[in-house]
């Protein structure tokens, strides 16, 4: 499949230097750009492959203005960087090809509903009562419990599993190894030092335009609904524990763990391996770095912490100056 600078150009609102009919069948980066290929550059410090890239076409910020001479045709675009995000999306739209109808080997019970054009992978299991939308593709190996309700052009890829009652909204990836309302960690200490298992007897919603990464675990919550709000992005191994809420649109790296009943706000950006205790309220917009703790609240919106305990990014450079010059007087 071939795409033109022409087609790109339109796609993305962009202006063409070169030949407009400048074809690339595959993307790549731009120091290894060869003939057929398509690049961008968003980063100065990129500059120099610039003028030796082999690429057929190459993205670029219309504020940029080469130094030497470009082989490649240029597609000159506002935010390269988000461009080529666009773009991907538009490459993946041409070569998506929907599977549609149900495997020998799956089993969908005689009471679940399936929409028009769902795919049901080989071994795949749907429960009793569940709902699933249009379009949505259900891979191999894929468990669906009980009176699950999953929304329209959903993905479920191999070995993801959703358990009893839990609610899955529009549009949402599930990657492999998912899975999605199991028990939360919840246990009573009795007077003779055991635990009390306590039921957990809520479900986990995901709404709209969710992506979950490959072996990420979201627990039901104990009573209600965990929440996993419109938009967001959770990356591969991350926990996140009973009666959590995660404001729409927030992103969350690899490694993270979420304690019950925190809730964390709407558009935070969270770093990898990042811990944060239970019952914590984290307001709107907060910047947490790679493995960070976070064991108090955050009140105040668009914060950038960093450290453990979590520290307001200056004052723990600060602190960490302090620490580096003892250290040395030591």
């Amino acid at each position: 499949m071939e795409i033109s600078a022409k087609v790109i150009a339109e796609h993305l609102g962009g202006e063409i230097v070169g030949d407009p009919e400048a074809k690339a069948s595959s993307v790549a980066r731009i120091e290894s750009g060869k003939p057929g290929t398509l690049c961008f550059l968003a980063n100065p410090k990129y500059e120099h492959y610039l003028y030796t890239c082999k690429a057929s076409i190459i993205l670029i910020n219309k504020s940029f203005e080469p130094k030497e001479q470009v082989s490649a045709t240029l597609v000159k675009v506002d935010n390269a960087y988000e461009a080529v995000a666009s773009l991907l999306d538009l490459l993946n739209a041409m070569k998506a090809e929907k599977r549609h109808g149900r495997a020998f080997s799956a089993h969908v019970a005689w009471s679940a509903r399936l929409g028009r054009g769902v795919y049901v992978g080989p071994l795949a299991y749907i429960g009793r009562r569940s709902r699933i939308g249009k379009g949505t593709q259900i891979y191999p190996q894929v468990y669906i419990g009980e009176g699950v309700t999953i929304g329209e052009n959903c993905i479920l890829y191999p070995g993801v599993k959703v358990y009893k009652g839990c609610k899955i909204g529009d549009n949402c990836i599930l990657h492999a190894g998912a899975v999605i309302g199991s028990d939360g960690f919840g246990f009573a200490p009795t007077a003779d030092g055991s635990y009390k298992k306590i039921p957990q007897t809520g479900i986990v919603t995901i709404e709209n335009d969710c992506e979950i990464g490959a072996n990420t675990v979201i627990d039901r919550s104990t009573m209600g609904t965990t929440l996993i709000e419109k938009g967001v992005k959770l990356d591969n191994l991350i926990q996140v524990a009973h009666n959590v809420v995660i404001g729409s649109n927030t992103v969350i790296a690899a490694q993270a763990g979420i304690a019950g009943s925190t809730k964390i706000g709407r558009s935070c950006m969270i770093g990898g391996q990042v811990g944060f205790a239970g019952h914590l309220h984290i307001a709107d917009r907060t910047m947490v770095g790679a493995q960070a703790g976070l064991m108090t609240d955050v009140k105040e919106e668009g914060k950038a912490l960093i450290g453990t305990p979590a520290l307001e990014h200056r004052e723990f450079m600060r602190a960490y100056a302090v620490f580096r010059r003892n250290g040395r007087k030591q």
